[in-house]
C-alpha cells in the first residue's frame, strides 16, 4: 500500500475517533447539568484541551454549550433554538417508548395527545428489531381508566427542576383534612406511587422532612434561593413515602398492645404500619382507619389477642363491645 493510501487510513480512522468521542461527549452533557473540564476529560481519556476543541466543535453543529469561567472550566447544555438529537441505546430507547405509551393514559393532564405524537415519531427512527420488542410490550399491557386525581405537567417539570436543581419551594398546600396552608420547603424526590405524585422535601417550618401530594400543592414561581442538600437515601425515601400511604389518611388513630410476635403481625398488615416489639412474643402496633368500626374490624383480623386503653380511646372501646355482643348473639 502507498503512503498516501496509509495517511488516507488514519485520517479516516481520527476522523471516526473524533466522531465518536463527540457523541459520549453529547450523552455526558445530555445526562447531567453540569460538568467541570477535568471531570469530562478523565471520562473521555482525553486532555481538557481537547474537550474544550470538542465542545467547539460541537458549537459548530449548532449546539449551544456555555462555558463558565474558572481554572476547572464548567460545560452545560444549553437552551437552543432547536432540541438536539438525544442519544438513546436500546433499552434506553425501549424505556423512553413504554413511558410515552403510558404517559398516554396515565395520571399527568395535558401530555396525552402530546405523547402520541411524540411516541409516532420516535418509532419511525427504531430499527425493526426494537419495533418487535416495543410492539410485543405494548400487546401485552393493558392499562386501567384511572380514577384518581391528574396533575399538570408543567408542576411536574417545574418541580423536579427545584429538586434537581437544589431551589427552595413555597406552595400554597391544602392537608387531608382540607385546610390550607403556605409552606416553605427544601425539594429533594418526586415519587409516583398508587397513580399519585408525591413530593419528599424538608419542611423549613417543622424542621422534618415530610411528604405532599402533588395534586394538592399550587407552587409560587418561580423558585426560591438554592441550598445545600440535606442527606436522604433511595431506601430512605421509599420507606418515608410507604409509611405515609400507610398512615396519611387514617382519621382514627390507636396503639394496640398485641400478643403475638411482630414478625408475624407485620405479615398481616400493609406495608408502612408501624409494629414494635416488645418481647419475643408481644409487639404494640399503631393502626388507624377512617372509621372506628373498619378499625376494629382490622383488630380482628390480626388473628391475636390484643388490648387497647379504653379510657384513651373510648370510641374505639365502645365499636369493640358492640361487635363483641354481636358476634356472641351470632353464634347463640
Amino acid at each position: 500500500m502507498r503512503k498516501g493510501s496509509f495517511r488516507i487510513v488514519r485520517q479516516n480512522r481520527g476522523m471516526l475517533e473524533t466522531s465518536a468521542r463527540l457523541l459520549r461527549l453529547l450523552s455526558l452533557l445530555q445526562a447531567r447539568r453540569d460538568w467541570t473540564g477535568p471531570d469530562l476529560a478523565d471520562r473521555l481519556g482525553v486532555t481538557t484541551r481537547t474537550i474544550r476543541n470538542d465542545v467547539d466543535r460541537l458549537r459548530s453543529l449548532g449546539y449551544p454549550v456555555d462555558a463558565a469561567p474558572g481554572v476547572t472550566g464548567g460545560y452545560r447544555l444549553g437552551v437552543g433554538a432547536a432540541l438536539p438529537p438525544l442519544l438513546l441505546d436500546d433499552d434506553e430507547a425501549v424505556a423512553v417508548a413504554i413511558g410515552l405509551r403510558t404517559a398516554a393514559g396515565g395520571t399527568v393532564s395535558g401530555i396525552e395527545d402530546t405523547s402520541v405524537r411524540a411516541l409516532a415519531k420516535l418509532e419511525r427512527l427504531l430499527p425493526a428489531r426494537l419495533r418487535r420488542r416495543i410492539g410485543a410490550l405494548a400487546a401485552a399491557m393493558v392499562t386501567l381508566p384511572g380514577s384518581g386525581p391528574s396533575v399538570d405537567a408543567d408542576t411536574l417539570t417545574f418541580l423536579a427542576a427545584a429538586c434537581r436543581d437544589h431551589e427552595r419551594l413555597r406552595f400554597d398546600y391544602r392537608t387531608h383534612a382540607g385546610d390550607a396552608a403556605l409552606r416553605e420547603t427544601e425539594p429533594h424526590r418526586l415519587v409516583h406511587a398508587g397513580r399519585r405524585w408525591y413530593l419528599v422535601a424538608w419542611d423549613l417550618d417543622r424542621r422534618d422532612w415530610r411528604t405532599f401530594r402533588v395534586d394538592r400543592m399550587r407552587p409560587h414561581r418561580p423558585a426560591g434561593p438554592q441550598f445545600a442538600p440535606r442527606p436522604l437515601s433511595e431506601e430512605e425515601v421509599t420507606e418515608r413515602v410507604t409509611r405515609g400511604l400507610a398512615t396519611a389518611t387514617w382519621r382514627y388513630q390507636t396503639r394496640v398492645s398485641v400478643q403475638a410476635p411482630a414478625e408475624r403481625i407485620r405479615g398481616r398488615l400493609p406495608a408502612g404500619v408501624e409494629v414494635q416489639p416488645t418481647g419475643p412474643d408481644t409487639c404494640v402496633v399503631q393502626v388507624g382507619s377512617d372509621h372506628p368500626q373498619m378499625l376494629a374490624l382490622y383488630l380482628g383480623m390480626l388473628d391475636a389477642d390484643f388490648r387497647i386503653d379504653p379510657a384513651a380511646d373510648p370510641d374505639l372501646a365502645g365499636h369493640l363491645r358492640v361487635l363483641a355482643a354481636r358476634y356472641a348473639r351470632a353464634t347463640g
